[in-house]
Formats: structure tokens, sequence, C-alpha cells
């Protein structure tokens, strides 16, 4: 098992697989998983010939259970010890929900060179919380009741999560996968409940207005229209009159966890855009 420890010494997990001379992806999970949310992607292309990254997030998996640094400053500065220690050079960043608010400001602020394409997944950014510059997004209280229910019981508040909106299982027809919701549920719980209560307000109180704004590399932006997590209208369809070299690609009828349920079809769309 490979860590990397940071300046503050948290101790960060994370798997390299594949070639050390291959193009490397690098992937950023949501909130409250870990590396093996991307179980389904790093198989894939590590099956296509890439070298393959991902990592537990401070606070979140095997990494350190952080009582503090849960923002996303240091969620980005983690990212950037950890592509120094491997000298990532022109890498791709895959990021999902939190993750894609992760990869949104560690590309902003990312070395020269490091990066060279990123991909926003049912992604959070520009900012969810309901505000008078954001008079679309969702109330605090929204909020407010998910630290309360993590606060009270979050085994369970977790295995609802799973069960129900995340992967679009409480939708009527809906194909309910027992093992993905144990396999969510199993990731949340190995965290650390300081850190995930922390990141409910890193995720959706942060402004990446202006981290969108800077990047400059082709990005990427998927979105399913029924994501009852990360509503589109006030997520990837805001950030993509943002970005300089964004380009839009929404899903009919996905979930938030779309990755999962439907890796079939976003894997190769996410190569096809690799590849381009």
């Amino acid at each position: 098992m490979a860590f990397i420890t940071t300046k503050d010494g948290t101790q960060i997990f994370y798997k390299d697989w594949g070639s050390k001379d291959a193009q490397t992806i690098v992937f950023h999970h949501g909130w409250p998983l870990s590396a093996d949310d991307w179980d389904a992607q790093m198989l894939f292309f590590l099956g296509k010939g890439y070298r393959v990254i991902a990592h537990d997030r401070r606070g979140h998996g095997r990494s350190t259970q952080t009582d503090t640094g849960n923002e996303m400053d240091t969620y980005a500065a983690d990212v950037i010890e950890l592509a120094d220690h491997l000298d990532l050079r022109n890498a791709v960043h895959i990021g999902h929900s939190t993750g894609g608010g992760e990869v949104a400001r560690y590309v902003a602020r990312a070395k020269s060179g490091r990066v060279g394409k990123a991909v926003l997944v049912s992604a959070v950014p520009p900012i969810m919380v309901k505000s008078d510059k954001n008079p679309k997004g969702l109330p605090i209280e929204v909020f407010d009741g998910l630290r309360t229910a993590l606060a009270a019981n979050r085994a369970q508040f977790y295995l609802d999560v799973a069960s129900g909106p995340f992967y679009g299982f409480n939708r009527e027809g809906a194909k309910v996968l027992p093992g993905t919701i144990q396999n969510w549920w199993r990731q949340g719980m190995i965290g650390g409940a300081k850190a995930h209560y922390d990141c409910i307000a890193a995720f959706s109180e942060t402004d990446f207005t202006e981290d969108l704004k800077a990047i400059t590399v082709p990005t990427l932006v998927m979105h399913g229209d029924d994501d009852q997590i990360v509503p589109i209208a006030d997520a990837a369809e805001l950030s993509i009159k943002l970005l300089k070299q964004g380009t839009l690609k929404i899903y009919k009828g996905y979930p938030h966890g779309m990755l999962t349920t439907h890796a079939d079809v976003l894997n190769p769309d996410l190569l096809a855009f690799i590849k381009a």
C-alpha cells in the first residue's frame, strides 16, 4: 500500500497502476467515498495501456482521519504534493462530484506541464448552495440536514443515500444493485466522521467560479439530467459557460452515480475525449 505524507503530517493513500511511461490518468473520488469508487474506470483504462492513479482524500478511505484541513484549498494542496511526489506530466485529471470540485481547484493551481486535460463528472462546481449570487442553488437547510443525519446515525444515513438518490434506485422501475449499495456503504464507513462532516461544507459552499475561469486545458463536463444529488441546471449547465475549452455531454435519465451504473457508456466516452 502506497502513501505520501503531506507537509502537515497527513498520510494520503494512493493506487498507482500501469507503466510509468504511459499516459497518466488521475481519478478524484466523491464524498464520502474512496479511490475504490473508480474500480470500473481504473481496470478499463489499465487494460487500454494507461497509467491510472487514484488517491483517498484526507479523512476518507485509508488516508488519515483528519480533524483539520477538510476543505478545498487543502484538498488541492494535497494533490499538488502527490503530483510532485510522482512527478506527473501532462496528466488527465477526472473528478466525480466533490472530486470534480477538487479537480477544478487543483487544475487552476497546478504547476505548468502537470495537466493535459480535465473531466468533471456529476461535479459540484460552480457552487451548490443557494445565495443572492446563486439563486437557483439548493437552500443551506438541505446541507444542514445532511450534517444532522450524519451526526445522528452515519451508518443508516449512508445506507439510505446509496439505496436511494445516489444511484437513482428510488426511481420507478430501477434495477437495484445490492452489491453496489453495500460497496458505497463500506467505502463511506471506513472514512472519518469528522472529515466527512466538514466536507459537506467543502462541497456545498465552495465557490469554484474563478477556478473554472482559470482552467486553460480542454475540459469535458459530463452530467446526468436525472441527478438527484447535484442538479444539472445549477452545476454542469453553469460550469460550461465559465470554461475556456469546455465540452458538455448530457446523459438523459442518468443518476449521480452514473460512472458505476453506466460505466459501459461513460468509459468509452472518456476514452474518446482523452484520445482526441
